[in-house]
């Protein structure tokens, strides 16, 4: 039976950055994922600030196209319009994101194994060591033994357990469907150097929809949605996009991709962050920000806060679930929690007349800001910008809301 240091369960931006990190200092690394290549099930939106390329050294090849401004369609049919001449920020490949990270496990020496789905982990006899379970796409079992596994599967949190999580602070459920588009020139000049939303309930209700652009020629067109339990569900996301499209005049378009996917995110951040020598990262332990559906900063950047703290602990054993779980919280900050409410009141109350008229009103506020005051709202959660008292007011929070 092989041996590693550390086992990580999980190839996207959260696995693959932390398995990276890892093997860069010398440790020994297995990083396994149950699709055969990594071009597979490529979605996300990943629109990524130019502050957070920079700091996880994304090459350019990364990068599908910069963006420089904001368009938004509000309930009303209007288009709002926030515009700058400097870039803000790109819309990465999210396929060849994943092959760059793994590709680069393996150059700085790790282990990478495709095609695997991890069935069990569970601890040696001697109680020193973790085996981790696996079979690949001929149902052949193995089976590989580490000192630390980490639970990097993202939603689904195929290994970590949801005990030791606040029964008040239930798992949200989102669900996305977004389409590669082949489009002519003029029709991409249209939507290129922004990111594009359409926001209210007669486009998708309790969410939003999207256009981004990706190389010339090429959109990104979604729709995402946050499900209410106490609600019927509504039209499917298929019906949603369809009327999308058609309002965009993007039916036409000839698509070259579909993929969907789900998020499973609690907002009160109560999930199991480790057990023994189990931890999790990224959706596991609901990094993702709710309020605009994205998940690749965080997800890399709880690999980042986790890297150095493995490392000194393969070196002397320390309490490490502890320290994670605070530094974590740290580093993400409270504005990071206070995105979590604002997202479920907010897309959870978006399905009446008037919800869509709070949202009107924040958005006719919200055209005094600069494009880069935009982003750093919807990014970085700089609420104040706009105003910490009104803005609660305007998504219908009521009451007073904390903030750091």
């Amino acid at each position: 039976m092989t041996d590693f240091e550390v086992v990580v369960v999980g190839a996207g931006p959260a696995g693959a950055e932390l398995a990276r990190c890892l093997a860069q200092a010398g440790v020994s690394v297995c990083l396994i994922d149950r699709l055969p290549h990594m071009a597979k099930a490529a979605f996300s939106s990943a629109a990524l600030p130019l502050a957070s390329i920079d700091r996880f050294g994304l090459p350019a090849e990364l990068l599908a196209a910069r963006w420089c401004g904001w368009q938004l369609l509000g309930p009303n049919g209007e288009w709002h319009h926030w515009q700058q001449s400097q870039a803000l920020g790109a819309v990465l490949d999210f396929a060849a994101l994943r092959q760059w990270l793994t590709a680069q496990v393996q150059i700085l020496g790790g282990e990478l194994m495709l095609g695997c789905t991890v069935t069990a982990c569970e601890l040696e006899r001697s109680g020193m060591k973790l085996i981790t379970h696996m079979r690949n796409h001929k149902a052949e079992s193995s089976s590989i033994r580490s000192d630390w596994v980490v639970d990097a599967s993202g939603q689904s949190r195929c290994l970590i357990a949801e005990a030791g999580t606040n029964a008040r602070d239930p798992l949200l459920l989102g669900v996305g469907l977004e389409w590669l588009l082949e489009v002519d020139q003029n029709s991409w000049q249209r939507w290129s150097q922004r990111l594009s939303f359409l926001i209210g309930s007669n486009w998708v209700p309790n969410g939003y929809g999207w256009v981004f652009p990706m190389q010339p020629g090429c959109l990104k067109v979604g729709v995402c949605r946050l499900l209410n339990p106490n609600k019927q569900a509504g039209p499917s996301l298929g019906v949603l996009q369809k009327k999308v499209l058609g309002l965009l005049d993007l039916d036409g378009a000839r698509v070259l991709d579909r993929h969907g996917g789900l998020i499973r995110s609690r907002v009160g951040r109560s999930d199991c962050h480790g057990r023994g020598r189990l931890l999790a990262i990224g959706d596991a332990v609901s990094t993702a920000n709710l309020l605009g559906g994205e998940g690749i900063r965080h997800a890399m950047e709880s690999a980042r806060v986790l890297a150095p703290l493995l490392l000194a602990n393969l070196a002397k054993p320390n309490n490490l679930i502890k320290s994670y779980k605070n530094k974590l919280k740290c580093q993400l900050g409270a504005r990071w929690n206070l995105s979590g409410h604002l997202a479920q009141r907010t897309w959870q109350k978006l399905h009446t007349n008037q919800a869509d008229q709070r949202m009107e009103k924040l958005l006719q506020g919200l055209k005094h800001c600069s494009a880069a005051d935009l982003s750093e709202l919807l990014f970085n959660y700089r609420f104040e910008r706009y105003g910490l008292r009104a803005l609660p007011y305007l998504f219908g929070i009521g009451g007073r809301s904390k903030s750091s």
